[in-house]
């Protein structure tokens, strides 16, 4: 069952899938119309998921689930990342990929591997206050307080 982002409580678990490009706004509005109804009928072990979606920055794909609700099952995380799956071969982007960082340069998003991230913060490219997207927070608490943060407060800050 589908409800808005903002009404789910904090505790609600979330994974984010950020994207290795932009999107543009037609792949947004296309996107949006296929989670819209893959959301309304996600579900564990025949009951519906209380859940959402949220889009940001034109590259990363938050899912929610509050797990008062229901609990997720792996069955239900698998549809998931089939559906994940399944955007990946249509937008020919890679949206899995845990071992690249994305942070702000700028007015601009930035997505560069890990080993190019870890370069750039020894040039002195990045630095501690450079904002990372810390998409290792696990629920809606964590996700409105960690995950844009200086590189210093987080597990990026190894890096300097």
């Amino acid at each position: 069952m589908y409800v808005p982002f903002d009404n789910l409580p904090e505790e609600s678990k979330i994974w984010i899938y950020q994207s290795n490009r932009k999107f543009s706004d037609d792949e947004i509005d296309e996107i949006e119309k296929e989670l819209r109804p893959f959301i309304e009928n996600w579900s564990a072990h025949g009951t519906g998921l209380e859940a959402s979606y949220l889009l940001k920055y034109n590259r990363f794909i938050i899912l929610a689930v509050n797990q008062e609700i229901q609990s997720v099952t792996g069955c239900s995380i698998d549809a998931s990342v089939a559906f994940v799956q399944n955007l990946e071969q249509k937008y020919q982007v890679d949206l899995l990929d845990k071992m690249n960082v994305t942070f702000k340069n700028g007015a601009h998003i930035a997505y560069k591997s890990l080993l190019d991230f870890k370069r750039m913060a020894k040039e002195k490219a990045v630095n501690e206050n450079t904002i990372v997207f810390n998409n290792l927070v696990n629920t809606i608490e964590e996700f409105n307080e960690n995950w844009e943060v200086p590189a210093g407060e987080s597990w990026h800050s190894r890096f300097f």
